[in-house]
């Protein structure tokens, strides 16, 4: 069986609340545990009224404290907002309070625009070389090697588990460099999916944590009951990648019915590519889409995701898209 996770961006919803979106949150990885996904990963987003997680590793304590076996952390930490030693610091809290459980993502992007960036007083000037060394400078500091001369405290021997994420072969290279296992961003940007897997596959080198390569894909689900019933809450994430591409982010809206056969052609355009790693419907097709999807790719590990108005909607999808992973052929 193929594994398979979660990625929740914590939405909060229009006429909600920032606390009643990480309650939901913690919720969810209760029942994502009980599930049986493996991992529970939250994303680090600024200047977003819509995304309760930029706190991300706030955010992953309440979530470890709501659940007590399931794999908990970043999808990822966008490395360039935060200095090597403090991440080790913080996840090496987490390591300390919820032990053999932390994962951490790393990403390059800064998980805002750059007015937000510039707010957050990092340095925006890259030679493009900053994010291997500040990944290789965190590796230092949880090893504890003392090649930077300084330990980290907490963090050093912290037992956190690494990954590279990316939407391009960039990130894909890195993470073969390293042998590290590698997350690609499909579930909203997978025009360069099978590049970057074949780019990561061909040049990975194994390594103290990893022996053979380790692929996962974001993937969006939106089951419900029936085909009709999963097409109409998808519509709630549709809304919010819509107004995002229109420069504008928002608070999950509620679904709504005929909503793409309103947008128009460009919209409906920009949602095929956008959402073109997705299952959208009842059990019977979210089953065959995730099996296209995995004999396709033939990924290792499948990272689900999905924003839904109604929290027991949301769970419920959750319910198919396990049952769905349980039942397919490995890839």
């Amino acid at each position: 069986m193929t594994a398979y996770s979660l990625l929740d961006l914590v939405p909060v919803v229009q006429g909600g609340t920032v606390a009643q979106a990480l309650a939901n949150a913690a919720d969810l990885a209760a029942h994502a545990e009980r599930l049986g996904f493996q991992r529970y990963w939250v994303a680090e987003h600024h200047g977003m009224e819509g995304i309760a997680s930029a706190a991300t590793a706030v955010v992953i304590a309440h979530v470890g404290q709501a659940t007590s076996t399931i794999r908990i952390g970043a999808g990822g930490i966008m490395l360039p907002n935060h200095s090597p030693l403090q991440v080790a610091e913080a996840f090496g809290t987490l390591d300390a309070l919820f032990p053999g459980r932390i994962d951490l993502g790393l990403g390059r992007a800064p998980g805002s625009d750059q007015r937000v960036a510039a707010a957050i007083r990092r340095n925006l000037d890259s030679d493009g070389n900053e994010f291997p060394r500040d990944v290789m400078e965190l590796q230092s500091y949880f090893a504890d090697d003392g090649r930077t001369g300084i330990r980290a405290t907490p963090g050093a021997g912290a037992d956190v588990r690494l990954w590279i994420l990316g939407s391009s072969t960039f990130g894909a290279q890195l993470a073969a460099a390293l042998g590290l296992p590698y997350a690609f961003a499909s579930h909203f940007a997978p025009g360069l999916m099978e590049e970057a897997i074949a780019v990561y596959r061909r040049n990975f080198r194994p390594s103290a944590v990893l022996d053979k390569p380790h692929v996962m894909l974001g993937f969006n689900v939106f089951a419900a009951d029936s085909d009709e019933e999963g097409e109409y809450l998808a519509t709630s994430q549709q809304q919010a990648f819509v107004a995002i591409r229109a420069g504008r982010g928002i608070q999950l809206p509620p679904p709504v019915q005929g909503y793409r056969e309103n947008l128009g052609v460009q919209g409906n355009a920009m949602l095929d590519q956008v959402l073109s790693a997705s299952a959208i419907g009842g059990p019977a097709k979210v089953r065959r889409e995730i099996e296209a999807f995995l004999e396709r790719t033939r990924a290792d590990e499948l990272m689900l995701t999905s924003a839904m108005y109604d929290p027991q909607a949301r769970k419920r999808s959750l319910e198919i898209a396990a049952e769905a992973m349980r039942a397919v052929e490995p890839a």
